[in-house]
């Protein structure tokens, strides 16, 4: 029994290659977020050792982390309390979001638009990377901001007495318009991908 054979690939004319090649200029791009990732995680490493040493009495971390989070008071400070653990947690959080949206970016953006990682079969290979393409990539994307916005929110609304109440207006405004954004987004993308599915 004769087996299929795959179909030879024609080669491309210089310029198409030329063309299509260029894809790999995007390379540096991705090292480069990689790079930005691991700034982040030397970041969140110390925020979290200022709030284990504040937690100890360490009156330099406190204030250390006083300033990160842009807490002020009436009052001087001695020792952690729970608003200023919340915002410290908060900000972590952060941290750890926006690391997960460079994940996205990197790894997404790679397959989708440089070159095929061959992640099938691996047993860490991201279950939203097996159907990822640049429409799905755009809604994650989208998705993770607005969760982001979110924190961002909720932080300056704990710390709002330190913010002018049109900082608190056009946070909420901002984030407000993201989400209908996001929603715009994947409308759109249902649209598509419904009138995609009717021609077939």
């Amino acid at each position: 029994m004769s087996t299929p054979q795959e179909p030879h690939a024609v080669p491309l004319r210089p310029l198409p290659r030329l063309i299509f090649a260029s894809r790999w200029l995007q390379l540096p791009l991705y090292l480069g977020l990689i790079a930005a990732q691991g700034v982040y995680v030397v970041h969140f490493l110390l925020e979290l050792l200022h709030l284990v040493e504040a937690a100890f009495g360490s009156k330099t971390a406190l204030d250390a982390l006083i300033a990160s989070i842009g807490y002020k008071s009436d009052i001087d400070i001695h020792h952690l309390n729970e608003t200023i653990i919340m915002l410290v947690v908060l900000a972590l959080i952060d941290v750890v979001m926006i690391s997960n949206l460079l994940i996205m970016v990197i790894v997404g953006g790679y397959e989708t638009f440089v070159s095929r990682m061959d992640l099938d079969g691996h047993r860490d290979q991201p279950e939203w990377l097996d159907h990822v393409n640049a429409s799905v990539l755009k809604v994650k994307l989208a998705t993770a901001i607005i969760g982001i916005s979110s924190i961002h929110l909720l932080k300056t609304f704990i710390n709002a007495a330190n913010y002018d109440i049109k900082v608190l207006m056009w946070q909420t405004i901002i984030h407000v318009v993201f989400l209908m954004s996001a929603i715009a987004i994947a409308y759109t993308d249902k649209l598509l991908n419904s009138s995609h599915q009717a021609s077939h």
